[in-house]
């Protein structure tokens, strides 16, 4: 298993399978909402990392339940919109919280501080996530 899963699988205290699914649907946001370049060089650099894009990017999209389906009306909603989507695989906030910080400190500690900094600035209101 990939080394990042099983860090946030451990960190968070949730099954591998769904850390895994967790991570991939977070990187595709990022993917999706951060700026082009950083966050380009941000999954190239971080092992594992595009192959969990690739296989989870669109899952969880749409879903979330009514409060999922309102910000998606309103244009996607963003980083809170993920959160439902996360929510709605089971996890909690604290649990969601706990991913995203360890997710994003080991893409620092692959990709430096600088890159994933010009990631999380990029996209409105993930800083006070991680």
């Amino acid at each position: 298993m990939n080394e990042l899963v099983t860090r946030v699988a451990d960190t968070v205290g949730i099954e591998p399978a769904l850390a895994e699914k967790a991570i991939g649907m977070m990187l595709g946001f990022l993917q999706r909402e951060a700026a082009d370049g950083p966050v380009a060089r941000m999954i190239e650099q971080t092992p594992g990392a595009a192959d969990l894009v690739a296989r989870y990017n669109g899952e969880g999209s749409g879903g979330g339940g009514l409060l999922g389906k309102m910000f998606s009306a309103v244009g996607g909603g963003g980083v809170m919109a993920l959160g439902q989507q996360l929510m709605a695989e089971g996890l909690s906030m604290g649990e969601i919280t706990a991913l995203a910080k360890e997710t994003i400190r080991y893409a620092k500690e692959q990709a430096g501080e600088e890159t994933v900094d010009e990631v999380v600035a990029s996209v409105p209101g993930l800083s006070q996530f991680v």
